[in-house]
Parts: C-alpha cells; structure tokens; sequence
C-alpha cells in the first residue's frame, strides 16, 4: 500500500475544531483514504510533498448548491438588473429561468456535458473537491431529463469535482404548460418518482416562493420524490415566507436554501428536525437583498453552510471563495461558521460523512494552498490561490 501526503505548513483537519489544526502537520493517504493526519512528528513513512512554511492543507471545499449545467448567458438580465429592474419583473418579460430554459432546449447533451465539465474544472482550480449540481433548466420533462443525462455523464468524470446530482423538480411553469398547471405538477411527480426509482439523482428540490410553486404543490412533487428513495432539498423564503420551512421539517429534508424571508416558527421547525440551511450570499448581492436573520437561525441552533448558487442570472459566478467572503461581511458570519459551512456541514447536508473534514478514513479531498492561515481563504482575492487539489488522492489541479 503505497502512502503518500503533505508534510510541513499548518494543516487544518476540520474547520468545525479549532484543535483539529498543526502548524508543523502533517497528512498522509493510501488508496484515495486518509490513513494519517496530526503533527508531522509522528507522522509514518510516506512519499511526502515538503510544504514551505506559508502554506496550508485543508478539507476540499464542498459546494452544496449550484445550477451549474447551464449554458449560454444572462448577460443583458444582469445589466437590467444594474439599473434597478426588479429580477420578477425580469422572468414576467420572459428572462429569468425561461431564458436559460430556451438555451437548454437549443442545446444537445453533448453541449450541456462539456459546458458543465470546463465550469467544474474552473471550480476545482479555486478548491472545491465537490459540487451539488440541479437539473431544472430543462422545465419541460423531455428537457429535464436530457440534463439529468448530462449531469450523469459528467459525474463519471474523475478529472473533475465529486458530483451530487439534485433533481430540480418544480422550479418554474413553461411557457406550454401555463394553462396546465396542475397537469403539469402532477406530470413532475411522477417523473420525480420515476428518477428515484432508476436512481437517477441523488436529491429531488423545489422552487417554493409567492412567485413560483406552492406549498401543496410542492408536497405533491417533494412527496413522490422522497416515496421513490431520493433525498429533499427545498428552495424556501427568497422572496417571500409561504410555509416552505414547515413542509421542509414534515418532509425531513436535509437542506433549505435562501432562507431570507424566515419567520421564527420556521426556525423552531427546522431546527426541530434537524434541517440544515443553505445561505447564499452571492445571490443576495446581486439581486440588492437584505440577508437573512442570521443571529436567529444561530439562536435556533440551526446548522449553517454556505454556498455559491453558481447559476448564469442571480449569482453569475463559480467561486465558492467568494461567497465565503460575501457571507462575512454581509450576512456576518463568523470565521469557523463560514468556513465549516463549506466543508463539514455541506458534506453532512449532501449525505457526504466521508468528505469535509481530513479524518482517519475519509476520503483524500484536499487542498494545498498558497495561504499562511485558514482565515485567508475569506479575504476576497479574487483569484485562486489554491496549488494542489486532489479529490480521492488523485490530482485535479497541480499534478
């Protein structure tokens, strides 16, 4: 069994323990699992790299919430939005999710797959050794299932991220079915149970807001889902509380997202359950939002992870690293919050145990920075300061 790893430079085993953490560490893995990792004095033989003193080895970043298989762009949206264009009056005009719909209808699976690999190598070059991925750009079931395959295909891949596929259910009506509502939810149900019975995702989510699906809608869509074996997901409170929190708790779901419209009866459900919540700082900044309650959801106990909602209209970007900055200083979030929200808790809300944090038996996801301390990683650089990246013990930045 051949070991290899870094030795030198402060290694951080776990963001959620400030004790899990070695000036002198030391990492060592064999057969894409950790096996070592403490000070470098009583780390065992291995092929180590030296690490300069300055550097840091970390966790791989987990990203647990992106739309990352779109293709074309929002461009001309972003610029509207700029001026002060309200993104509802947007999607009312036919921009928003329809846009990025029309593109995916125009785009063969082999476009999709190659748009989602290069944007997945992007995100590994800034240290995310894993992504969630939503369908739902697709609307139409034909659609959502060609970008089911896509996503499928590219999470084969071993050059890029660790993919997590989430079935983005219900997000908005096309254009076609505008008349057909509740045919149309009902025709999502069933595709949703027909998805988790051939194991084609790993999550079912839904877009749950005044201006988009509601809370029996969701229920009816959410509800065949988790029947079928997936796990739930649940877009709630973006723009307006409708209850999504409590349905989120009925269902047992492992994650809501946005959150920032949350009343505390919402909080107390969550937390009661054991839901994580998902933040999303960058799309707050783009669309002007004030943030959620962040002192409240600590103060219910609930667990945070942070996100980049990479997706071509309300967060038109692929850093993860930004949103951690972001999260800081605007939603004021606390080092340890922010930076565990990106590993341990998005590992633990994507059913992940083995991945964010460097223990014994996990997976080898790591990173090699070119940073002295953790806490750089939330300064916003604007450029990736990550040299190595291995997901698996296996490279996929800096060989």
């Amino acid at each position: 069994m051949k070991l290899q790893g870094f030795r030198g430079g402060r290694v951080v085993a776990s963001f959620a323990d400030p004790a899990a953490a070695w000036d002198d560490g030391a990492v060592a893995w064999a057969e894409g699992r950790i096996v070592y990792v403490g000070p470098a004095a009583n780390a065992p033989d291995a092929e180590y790299t030296e690490c300069a003193a300055g550097t840091l080895v970390t966790p791989g970043l987990v990203d647990a919430h992106t739309h990352a298989a779109w293709v074309g762009s929002r461009h001309d949206e972003f610029v509207r939005k700029m001026r002060g264009d309200d993104y509802r009056e947007i999607a009312a005009s036919g921009g928003g999710i329809k846009a990025s719909a029309r593109a995916i209808a125009a785009a063969s699976e082999e476009e999709i797959c190659a748009a989602l690999a290069a944007r997945l190598r992007r995100m590994a070059a800034l240290g995310v050794t894993t992504v969630e991925v939503k369908s739902g750009y697709g609307l139409e079931p034909d659609q959502e299932r060609k970008q089911l395959a896509a996503i499928a295909k590219v999470a084969s891949y071993t050059d890029v991220p660790r993919v997590v596929v989430t079935f983005l259910a219900l997000h908005a009506v096309p254009v076609a079915w505008a008349d057909r509502r509740a045919e149309y939810v009902a025709t999502m149900a069933a595709l949703a149970a027909k998805v988790g019975r051939n194991k084609q995702a790993n999550f079912a989510d839904a877009y749950l807001d005044a201006n988009a699906f509601s809370i029996d809608e969701g229920r009816a869509v959410l509800g065949a889902a988790k029947g079928a074996g997936l796990g739930i997901r649940m877009h709630i409170g973006q723009f307006q509380d409708i209850g999504g929190a409590k349905l989120a708790a009925e269902l047992g779901a492992a994650s809501v997202e946005h959150v920032e419209q949350l009343d505390d009866a919402g909080r107390r459900a969550l937390a009661e359950a054991g839901v994580r919540v998902v933040l999303l700082p960058t799309a707050s900044f783009v669309l002007n939002q004030a943030p959620p309650d962040v002192s409240a959801l600590r103060a219910a106990g609930l667990r945070l992870v942070v996100a980049s909602d990479a997706n071509p209209g309300t967060a038109p970007t692929e850093s993860l690293p930004l949103a951690l900055a972001l999260g800081v200083r605007l939603y004021g979030l606390t080092a340890t919050e922010a930076l565990a929200g990106a590993t341990v808790e998005a590992a633990a809300s994507l059913a992940l145990g083995d991945t964010g944090t460097l223990h014994v038996g996990a997976r080898a996801d790591l990173v090699l920075w070119d940073l002295p301390h953790e806490y750089a990683l939330l300064q916003p650089w604007g450029t990736s300061r990550a040299v190595r990246v291995f997901r698996d013990g296996q490279p996929l930045v800096g060989a």
